[in-house]
């Protein structure tokens, strides 16, 4: 479901996985997969106009029901606060057949949630709230374990699953799905989260830790410009304190990446993002981490990884359903 506050940059995502790819999940080509249908605005051929051939939200509407069993629910984009305005709607995703009003986001989530296998919340947006979660947003947008409860669990008993990123990463995201069908085929254990509801394997590390920039920063060698192939930090690279593996596994293929390719990490896969990791490019964006010893740095980098941690809640009070919307001051004109 993309009728969240989204891009669609995920579901862009998701047709360059290769580590399994889509294609490989939907046909069958792995072995032990049970047999999967996916409905999917971008790639599905059953999907014609409402109350036409093929109408494509009736899948929706038929999970609704009770008619599909067991399904994924799957989420792209963050969830708005409907309740913000005396008017109108943020979202929609197909209409009421009844009333031909839009349903929205929120009512899918409220009406499908509880009928669900499992949830899964798919890129930073729908993780954590994202870009349209900004302090000043009119929308009051938050994640989908934000609306839902962060402590929510699924009638299977799986508590909500977060692929972050900005967009996701292609393989994390199908190998995600993967996990999920396997479990379940009943041919997996339940799924490993870690506290911000990421699979542990794929968010246990920080990008300085899979990244080929580290000996540079071990010799406290940064790059001053640009096209340097040395550690970015000084250009105001958070990857000491970010949990994310696209340093590692790349982009597409295991090629690319953010630091790979000289991009500093603005902390897309993290709770918080963008806030509280702005102002991007900026010296003072890395809080001068390097400094003389090793043992200091080091030290530092342990307490930043540690605030960077914090459970999402406690960094944005704001970003639940019914609270007040996170404000900022108005911008002093020149």
């Amino acid at each position: 479901m993309n009728g969240g506050l989204s891009c669609d940059g995920d579901s862009v995502a998701l047709t360059a996985a290769t580590q399994p790819s889509i294609e490989e999940i939907l046909l069958g080509g792995l072995p032990g997969l049970p047999e999967v249908a996916m409905h999917w605005p971008l790639l599905d051929f059953q999907s014609g106009p409402e109350r036409g051939p093929d109408d494509f939200v009736e899948w929706w509407r038929r999970a609704d029901r009770g008619e599909l069993d067991p399904f994924i629910l799957v989420v792209e984009g963050s969830v708005p606060d409907e309740s913000t305005k005396s008017e109108g709607y943020w979202t929609g995703f197909g209409t009421d057949p009844d009333t031909g009003q839009p349903v929205t986001a929120n009512e899918w989530l409220d009406r499908l949630a509880p009928k669900a296998m499992a949830v899964l919340a798919v890129g930073t947006c729908a993780a954590y709230g994202g870009i349209h979660a900004m302090a000043g947003n009119p929308t009051g947008a938050m994640g989908v374990p934000d609306y839902l409860g962060w402590d929510w669990k699924s009638k299977a008993g799986i508590p909500i699953v977060c692929v972050p990123g900005c967009p996701v990463q292609p393989d994390n995201l199908s190998e995600t799905i993967l996990y999920l069908l396997y479990h379940a085929a009943g041919t997996a254990p339940a799924i490993a989260l870690d506290e911000s509801l990421r699979p542990r394997w794929l968010f246990s590390a920080t990008v300085h830790e899979g990244c080929d920039r580290a000996g540079y920063y071990e010799q406290d060698d940064y790059a001053r410009e640009h096209g340097s192939a040395k550690c970015l930090v000084k250009l105001g690279c958070w990857g000491q304190v970010v949990r994310c593996n696209v340093a590692k596994r790349g982009w597409i293929n295991g090629v690319g990446g953010c630091p790979n390719v000289g991009g500093i990490c603005i902390g897309c896969t993290m709770p918080g993002f963008p806030d509280q990791f702005m102002p991007f490019m900026d010296d003072a964006a890395a809080g001068d981490v390097p400094s003389a010893t090793t043992t200091v740095r080091g030290t530092t980098i342990r307490i930043l990884r540690e605030i960077a941690a914090k459970p999402p809640d406690e960094k944005h009070p704001g970003r639940r359903r019914g609270a007040p919307p996170d404000t900022v001051p108005p911008t002093e004109q020149p």
